[in-house]
């Protein structure tokens, strides 16, 4: 073991020459041994997040084989998880397999555990080739380890919970928790979720009509989503629209109640920044939960529309947002619904 201190930011395991934080780094090392406030895990199963995943589809045209073999090169690369185009990662579920004596991260050996922390900056090894993966979702099944850091999240997976759809939540838990703290501070808010059929939307849908919105909006791309979410029962209205086509958006938006107080997108794709801006009433909030989002366009595009609406990046972080994106899923059946639709589709 270097005699090297370590860091509650882990700062100590990037192994660039320039000082970063490691979700920037190039490298991270990813030595099983930890230094005393860490915690390593051994990892079942990673969750990639939707744009990576996407993005990687469309780069090899849904060949599985190729897509498996690009995880598999940017972990070993990197010593974590991050897609290059994308920059984004996802997360993980594990097993607790050791913890340093200084970790105050209150875990103990064996426990069962979802990180809320991104693959971004998690170090990272996969042992076993992805060979129960074959390249077609999310959620890859996998032997390896991987390392927590001194201010690292993670959650104990409940056991009243699928360990897969318990991934799938925890995954998008920040999307929930800042959209209901957002509808919280409006009286009687129209709420527009651009992409609410997905992970992060359905919850958010539900969120929002918790936190006392007046009137909810799920925009989706397709039919076939809208009666997904129809059937779910989320949203007051559900309106077909190309969330990249700024007018569509906003004219879909308007006849089912809005412009919207407040607009959460959560798609997946490039290009939505206009069409969300003009989407939402003046002094409306904006939030970006998209990993696909150009904050530059987000900002020149409200600038030169004149729009005087405040714009948030979708932290995936507030206090207590883990055990509240899981009562959501316990205690609303349409989120439970759609979250298991997807993952049939998936296996």
């Amino acid at each position: 073991m270097t005699a090297r201190a370590s860091d509650p930011t882990g700062l100590h395991r990037v192994l660039d020459d320039a000082v970063r934080l490691p979700q920037a780094a190039e490298r991270l090392d990813t030595r099983r041994e930890l230094w005393p406030d860490e915690v390593r895990i051994r990892v079942e199963r990673l969750n990639l997040d939707a744009a990576s995943y996407r993005q990687l589809e469309r780069k090899h045209g849904g060949a599985g084989a190729a897509i498996r073999a690009e995880v598999l090169e940017i972990v070993a690369a990197r010593g974590k998880m991050q897609n290059p185009e994308t920059g984004s990662g996802g997360m993980l579920v594990g097993t607790v397999e050791e913890v340093g004596p200084e970790s105050p991260l209150g875990l103990a050996v064996g426990d069962p555990v979802a990180t809320l922390v991104s693959l971004t900056l998690t170090p990272l090894v996969i042992e076993d080739g992805l060979e129960r993966w074959d390249g077609g979702g999310e959620q890859v099944p996998c032997d390896g380890y991987a390392v927590l850091f001194g201010r690292s999240i993670a959650a104990v997976l409940p056991d009243d919970l699928p360990a897969e759809l318990s991934l799938s939540v925890l995954d998008v838990c920040g999307a929930p928790a800042l959209t209901g703290r957002v509808v919280d501070d409006y009286d009687d808010a129209v709420v527009a979720v651009i992409g609410g059929a997905g992970k992060s939307g359905s919850l958010s849908l539900a969120a929002a009509r918790r936190a006392g919105a007046k009137r909810t909006i799920g925009v989706v791309p397709h039919e076939a989503e809208a009666q997904l979410l129809r059937g779910a029962g989320l949203a007051d209205e559900v309106v077909v629209a190309d969330a990249r086509d700024p007018i569509a958006l906003r004219d879909a938006v308007t006849a089912a109640g809005g412009p919207a107080d407040v607009t959460v997108v959560c798609v997946d794709v490039p290009g939505c920044e206009g069409g969300a801006i003009l989407a939402t009433a003046e002094s409306g909030t904006v939030v970006f939960f998209s990993m696909a989002t150009s904050f530059s366009a987000a900002a020149l595009g409200a600038e030169g529309l004149a729009a005087d609406v405040t714009m948030l990046v979708g932290n995936g972080y507030a206090p207590g947002h883990a055990a509240y994106a899981l009562e959501l899923l316990r205690e609303v059946p349409g989120v439970r619904s759609l979250f298991e639709r997807r993952m049939e589709v998936h296996q």
